[in-house]
C-alpha cells in the first residue's frame, strides 16, 4: 500500500504586495514628474508670450497716443492758420490802400484826384484778383428777378420799369463763397404800380 501524501503548496506572493505596488508607484511618479515640467515649460512659454503681447500693446497704444495728439494738433493749426494765404493774398491790397492816403487832397489838384482814382482803381482790381482766387464772386443783381436764397431785400418800390418781384435796386453787393452766400445782396425789389400792373 502506497503512502499518502499531502498536498503541498508553493507560498504565492499576494496580490497586491508591496514590490507590485511600488512598481506602479515609480512608473506614476515619473510620468507626473514629465508632466509637471511640461506644464512648467508651457506656463513660462505663456508668461514669455504674455509679457510680449502686453508690450505690444503698450507700444501700439502709445502710437496712438501719439497720431491723437498729432492730429488734434494738426486741426488746431488748420483752424488757426486757415487764412494764412487769403491773408497774404491781401496784403499788396493793404499796401495799395496806404499808397493812395499818401496823396495830398489839399492841394485840390486834378492830378491828386486822378492820382488817387487809379490808386482806388488798381486796389479794386488787386482785391477783385484775390476774391477770384479764393472763389469768391459778386452779387450783383440789379434786373434780376429776387431770389431769397441770394437777395436781401430791404424796401419794395412800385415801377414801371422794372418788372413786379425783380431788383430795382442794389444798396449792398452779396458775395458767394464757390456756392454758398457769404453775404447775400440788400436790394430794393419792384412791385406793380397801383391800378395797372405791367405785364
Amino acid at each position: 500500500m502506497s503512502e499518502k501524501r499531502e498536498p503541498t503548496f508553493e507560498a504565492q506572493p499576494a496580490a497586491g504586495s508591496a514590490a507590485e505596488d511600488r512598481a506602479p508607484e515609480h512608473g506614476s511618479e515619473g510620468k507626473a514628474a514629465t508632466d509637471v515640467a511640461r506644464l512648467e515649460t508651457e506656463l513660462e512659454a505663456a508668461k514669455a508670450q504674455a509679457a510680449e503681447n502686453l508690450d505690444k500693446f503698450l507700444r501700439a497704444r502709445a502710437e496712438m497716443e501719439n497720431v491723437r495728439r498729432r492730429a488734434e494738433a494738426d486741426v488746431a493749426n488748420t483752424h488757426k492758420y486757415a487764412i494764412e494765404r487769403f491773408a497774404g493774398e491781401l496784403l499788396p491790397v493793404r499796401d495799395s490802400l496806404e499808397l493812395a492816403r499818401t496823396v495830398d487832397i489839399r492841394q485840390e489838384s486834378q492830378t491828386a484826384l486822378q492820382k488817387m482814382h487809379e490808386g482806388l482803381d488798381l486796389t479794386l482790381k488787386l482785391i477783385d484778383d484775390v476774391f477770384r482766387k479764393f472763389s469768391l464772386t459778386t452779387l450783383d443783381p440789379k434786373g434780376e428777378k429776387f431770389d431769397p436764397t441770394r437777395h436781401h431785400a430791404i424796401s419794395v418800390v412800385e415801377s414801371a420799369e422794372v418788372p413786379p418781384n425783380h431788383v430795382v435796386n442794389v444798396m449792398q453787393k452779396g458775395y458767394l463763397l464757390h456756392d454758398r452766400v457769404l453775404r447775400p445782396a440788400m436790394v430794393v425789389v419792384a412791385k406793380a404800380p397801383e391800378g395797372g400792373a405791367k405785364s
